[in-house]
């Protein structure tokens, strides 16, 4: 007996054994009734049968072993990534529903091998099989994750916008404190609240500004009337504030008067300087070089340091990437890894762009943005 024939004959049988499995992992299906774990499983079985009993070519059949089979344009979704969706919402892990589809795998094999009996099943189908379920496998997981990576990503960006509200108070409360002249201890400890709670602040903005870019959204820009190399040069002088041992220094060429959000690109800009500073020659200055055109303003940050190499520079707009060759999350001076990723969707914000090259000279960051989004 051919396999397609089979599945569409035993169809009851092959989905009860899997409902029977489905039900073992748990704790995901403890209150799921039966039809929500047969959900599109009978969709992907007919789907299964129907490639079966259809020709193939042996690059299309390579194709489908690896998951990349051919989507029809404008083709709605399959029952396999239907069922990833349900299976995500329902609390499922990836390890669950990859199981399930193990699951069918040896179910259906191992009952049509019975079926079977004397005849030799054709090793043809279970080829073809195989890659029907791979298929189905690939297009799960794909959505699964998909599913999985929203959901994360808003439940941190809910919680990084309810953070806010509490931080302020604290905040507020330090500064009062502050401000009441109660002696250098409870000045001290204010100023120690103050200065953390400015960390927690810039950390939580970095987080939503990622979640936004991760959702989709963008970074959110509110433009106006703006004089950017003051805005620039208001911006350095902060930094040189807070890094009083090193040397910041500003060039400006034409007239720098565009529609830009300003807060939105100091943001930028102490972002690409603070990174220059962190990972340049101590005994050098950074320089940040401005040139004003007719329709466009450019500025690049420029530092002296080591090398960073082709590889890396590829990918150091990337999120959570640190330093030369690393990737962390984290580091003890309260910083993300999401500096330049962050620098660079603000440039995309604004119908900009930003590029990095480095040599045995140089490392620069590069900035362009057009005077009008």
């Amino acid at each position: 007996m051919r396999l397609a024939d089979f599945i569409l004959r035993d169809m009851e049988t092959i989905l009860g054994q899997w409902e029977a499995f489905a039900l073992t992992l748990l704790p995901a299906p403890a209150d799921m009734k039966s039809l929500a774990l047969r959900d599109h499983a009978r969709q992907i079985l007919e789907a299964v049968a129907k490639d079966l009993s259809t020709s193939q070519t042996k690059e299309a059949q390579l194709e489908k072993s690896m998951g990349r089979a051919p989507r029809l344009i404008g083709a709605p979704e399959t029952a396999a990534q239907t069922r990833a969706v349900l299976r995500a919402r329902g609390g499922f892990d990836i390890n669950q529903l990859a199981a399930e589809y193990r699951a069918l795998r040896a179910s259906v094999l191992r009952l049509w091998i019975d079926a079977c009996q004397t005849e030799a099943p054709h090793a043809d189908d279970v080829i073809r099989f195989n890659e029907a379920i791979d298929q189905a496998l690939a297009e799960s997981i794909s959505f699964f994750s998909v599913q999985v990576d929203q959901a994360r990503n808003l439940l941190l960006g809910m919680l990084g916008h309810d953070m806010r509200s509490p931080l302020q108070t604290i905040q507020m409360t330090a500064v009062y404190l502050s401000n009441l002249n109660a002696g250098d201890k409870v000045s001290g400890a204010a100023s120690r609240l103050i200065r953390s709670g400015a960390r927690m602040q810039a950390l939580l903005g970095d987080m939503l500004d990622f979640n936004r870019t991760k959702l989709g959204l963008g970074i959110n820009i509110a433009p106006t009337d703006v004089d950017l190399a003051n805005l620039l040069a208001d911006e350095l002088d902060q930094l040189r504030a807070a890094h009083p041992e090193r040397r910041v220094e500003l060039e400006v060429e034409g007239d720098s008067q565009g529609v830009w959000d300003g807060r939105r690109l100091q943001q930028l800009l102490g972002n690409l300087v603070t990174n220059a500073i962190k990972y340049g020659a101590s005994d050098a200055p950074v320089r940040v070089v401005m040139t004003c055109g007719e329709t466009d303003v450019s500025f690049e940050v420029r530092n002296r340091g080591p090398v960073i190499d082709g590889s890396s520079l590829d990918r150091i707009f990337d999120p959570l990437q640190r330093g030369l060759n690393q990737v962390k999350t984290y580091d003890t001076d309260g910083n993300l890894g999401l500096g330049l990723y962050i620098a660079r969707e603000i440039a995309k914000a604004h119908g900009g762009e930003i590029a990095a090259r480095s040599d045995e000279t140089e490392t620069v960051f590069a900035v362009r943005l057009p005077r009008r989004k």
